[in-house]
């Protein structure tokens, strides 16, 4: 791991930082060498170097508005960003101006996205999900004058706060068929948009092109803000010196990818783990589908297929839940042969391709005949059977289901980053890997343990600091430049980083015990029948939790045991489903300390939501909300 000694709002160009490393990595200068397009401001210039290249190549593939898979070719991503950087400036966009993006995934948010870098001007993403009060904070806080909409709602709240926004001038909307209020005079929509870019005049092209080519590194590239789980969200200002090596750090770390594979984006694009691996899977000339609609993900999976895929814990752990009760209703015979196979598949990969070895001809054998009688069917299923690696952060993944899917096959690759850290500071490498670790530094990254285990990074891909906030940006940063992560883990014997707990989160009992509520989460969502956990038992006399039960599959089981419902109320407060649910955890609890274990807890009719502000757009947990909306329930599990 090189030691870097200037922070990345230090360094003014990307040549610096190539000659910064020439010597201790040639890799990495000959990789730059060879893509001479890219050497400027790679965010800036891709479009149209991937355009030149593979002109007629499909570049994005999304859903048409009868739900149809459609081709967007290079070209026709080129020339759609030239035409709204043109339209941008044709409005008056400058150099430096903000413009927020509050839609689901679209693919012309990319195209938002590359125009915007075109004029070296700033896109900052919103979640969809977001209430009007956090879409005006970020506008006003970003200061941002345009806002791109995607549907019905999103317009609704854009025109609810308009006034409000007092630097916000103009509306523009992805979608067609969103109906505008009567009195709004400023809005258009996307279509007008790259109209507007196609009629515009050659003294405008030529101000776009004076300013790609003036672009540098050191320009902001993005703010994303940060999720808020206790406060206010913060802009950590990513320049695009972050951008330039977080692209070229991955194609030397992830060098089993290359342009024959195809990326699935499904996590929202306003989160930086999605933003930052799709703008990798373009630069890296890789297809990527874009999928509008959440819910509709498996659907998606299947038709595309992808190779690969960045994803969150929760999407492996449903996966793992339908495939333990397809199993758990198995005859006795075929659930044999399934239960040979896991353990053939877990010594082959787990003893041996992990390791970087071979394995025995006998055991490679018995895997190749159980991949393709019993692992291959799975993963077809999955939409997964085409699949080379998927990345997957957010949260704590169970280190029982990591171990499954690598058993099956499917190469889940583990890793840590943040929004400050441009996303990945650790991950699985190709060999090597530790299940239950986090994996280890991608290169050029720096992770050291500070003070109450704290994990702490410094590198080029580090943000400048938080938007207009110098006290926070102080608070975030060591005396010696090392980032605060606010996350407590340790380094294993092989030199991975294991993550234990996010410090803020962690709580003592009154006896004195600390507890990582988020490690015994993690445990329950294995679970099919555990939607949502939260964890309770700061400086009380022993853990309990909150539990959101799959509803769905809570309904079947009662079904098929008979027990009489008519609504879910009935069921979390029936004494069989308790009793259920009691087993259930105390299976799930083994191995844990006494004191970790949850003692009580009470099962819930309604799901924790976005809207009645339980969660953060991350779907992370708001704690303190959830203690204070449920407190007589948490009361009484004390009595």
């Amino acid at each position: 791991m090189c030691n870097i000694s200037m922070f990345v709002n230090r360094t003014s160009t990307l040549a610096a930082v190539c000659y910064h490393f020439n010597n201790n990595n040639p890799t990495f200068a000959a990789n730059l060498e060879f893509r001479p397009c890219f050497m400027a401001n790679i965010l800036t210039n891709l479009t149209a170097c991937q355009s030149r290249t593979h002109a007629g190549r499909t570049a994005l593939r999304y859903r048409d508005a009868a739900g149809r898979w459609t081709d967007c070719t290079w070209s026709r991503l080129a020339t759609e960003v030239n035409h709204v950087a043109y339209a941008l400036e044709t409005l008056d966009l400058m150099p430096g101006d903000m413009i927020a993006v509050f839609s689901a995934n679209d693919y012309r948010i990319l195209v938002t996205d590359f125009a915007c870098y075109r004029n070296r001007a700033v896109p900052v993403s919103i979640y969809s999900t977001s209430s009007a009060e956090q879409v005006k904070f970020i506008i006003n806080d970003a200061g941002s004058r345009m806002l791109f909409v995607g549907d019905q709602k999103q317009y609704d709240i854009a025109r609810s706060i308009y006034s409000e926004c007092p630097r916000l001038e103009r509306i523009i909307l992805y979608s067609d068929t969103i109906i505008k209020d009567k009195d709004d005079s400023t809005s258009m929509t996307f279509d007008s948009l790259l109209a507007l870019g196609a009629a515009s005049s050659a003294m405008c092209r030529d101000e776009v092109n004076r300013r790609s080519a003036a672009a540098t590194d050191d320009d902001i590239a993005t703010l994303i803000y940060t999720s808020g789980t206790t406060g206010e969200p913060k802009g950590a200002v990513l320049p695009h010196s972050c951008f330039n090596a977080a692209l070229e750090i991955h194609r030397e770390r992830l060098n089993m990818l290359s342009e024959d594979d195809t990326s699935l984006s499904f996590l929202p694009l306003s989160h930086i783990f999605e933003k930052a691996w799709t703008y990798f899977c373009l630069y890296m000339s890789m297809v990527v589908s874009v999928n509008a609609n959440p819910k509709e993900i498996q659907r998606a999976v299947a038709e595309v297929r992808p190779t690969c895929m960045c994803s969150v814990p929760r999407f492996w752990e449903k996966a793992y839940a339908a495939i333990q009760e397809k199993l758990s209703q198995a005859s006795g015979m075929r659930k044999k042969l399934v239960l040979k196979a896991l353990r053939v598949g877990a010594e082959r990969n787990l003893r041996y391709a992990r390791i970087g070895r071979k394995a025995p001809m006998m055991l490679e054998l018995q895997y190749r005949f159980f991949d393709k009688k019993v692992f291959g069917p799975i993963r077809r299923a999955m939409g997964v059977d085409r699949g080379n690696i998927f990345p997957t952060a957010g949260a704590p993944l169970s280190a029982n289901i990591v171990e499954f899917f690598h058993s099956i096959g499917v190469n889940i690759v583990i890793g840590y980053g943040l929004s400050e850290t441009t996303a990945t500071v650790t991950c699985f490498p190709q060999t090597g890997y530790e299940i239950g670790t986090v994996g280890t530094a991608i290169p050029r990254v720096e992770v050291r343990i500070g003070e109450n285990k704290e994990i702490q990074v410094k590198g080029p891909t580090v943000m400048r600091g938080y938007y207009n906030r110098p006290a926070d940006t102080e608070a975030a940063f060591t005396a010696d430049g090392w980032f605060r992560t606010g996350d407590a883990g340790y380094f294993d014997a092989s030199g991975a980083l294991v993550l234990t707990e996010r410090i803020k989160d962690l709580f003592k009992t009154s006896n004195g015990k600390y507890i990582a509520p988020q490690a015994i989460e993690s445990r329950l969502g294995e679970d099919r029948y555990i939607e949502q956990v939260a964890v309770i038992g700061d400086r009380r006399k022993y853990v309990t939790a909150i539990i959101i039960p799959a509803f769905e599959a809570l309904k079947e089981y009662a079904r098929r045991h008979k027990i009489a419902f008519k609504s879910i109320d009935d069921l979390v407060t029936n004494s069989e489903i308790i009793k259920f649910f009691s087993e259930r955890i105390e299976r799930l609890q083994r191995g844990l300390a006494g004191f970790e274990k949850i003692k009580r807890f009470t099962l819930l009719p309604r799901e924790f939501t976005i809207e009645n502000g339980e969660l953060t757009n991350t779907l992370k947990l708001r704690r303190p909300v959830i203690n204070n909306r449920y407190a007589p329930q948490i009361e009484a599990m004390y009595c």
